[in-house]
């Protein structure tokens, strides 16, 4: 059966900074018309450094709207028109100040398609080169560093908070391990 919705109008919309969110009246397969309220979102990268040794870069960051910090890969948002691999190198670089020798993507995926549009495009970065990290203005984080080893143990007990790192690790495994780095 065919579940499609048909958008009829846009009710209501608000613009913002990062996100833009809009109230739509639908159509349902079945005949009957609803709302769906959708977060309108260009998407992002989430990267995961490790370096030879199995040491994986990660960053922690106070979440606002959760009022935590958070233990997490290096990500950011996508710029208009930006590349997802361009991206991650320039997450990569401002919040940690590696470049990458390889950038393996690790797939994409849909952060909570039940109300946003985001997509982000996950990747691991190998043959880490050292420089200086350039934070963006206002972001403050602290680089972690830690075994892969442990990383992929916390994220499969359920101790990292952060969705994509825990997809990102997870994801990372078995290419990490094909090439003997862990």
């Amino acid at each position: 059966m065919d579940y499609t919705e048909q958008k009829l109008r846009q009710v209501n919309r608000y613009e913002g900074i990062v996100v833009d969110v809009s109230v739509d009246h639908i159509r349902l397969a079945d005949g009957s018309e609803s709302f769906r309220e959708v977060v309108h979102h260009p998407g992002g990268v989430c990267v995961l450094p490790v370096d030879e040794q199995g040491i994986a870069w990660c960053v922690r960051q106070f979440r606002y709207p959760m009022r935590e910090h958070l233990l997490e890969a290096p990500a950011g948002k996508l710029e208009r028109g930006e590349e997802p691999g361009s991206c991650a190198a320039r997450e990569l670089s401002e919040e940690t100040g590696f470049t990458a020798g390889e950038l393996i993507p690790l797939g994409s995926y849909y952060t909570s398609p039940g109300y946003s549009t985001e997509c982000l495009h996950l990747y691991l970065a190998l043959d880490l080169r050292r420089g200086q990290a350039h934070l963006d203005e206002g972001e403050l984080l602290d680089l972690v560093r830690l075994p892969y080893s442990e990383l992929r143990a916390m994220a499969a007990r359920g101790e990292l908070a952060d969705g994509k790192t825990t997809i990102a690790v997870l994801q990372a495994a078995a290419y990490l391990e094909e090439r003997g780095i862990i």
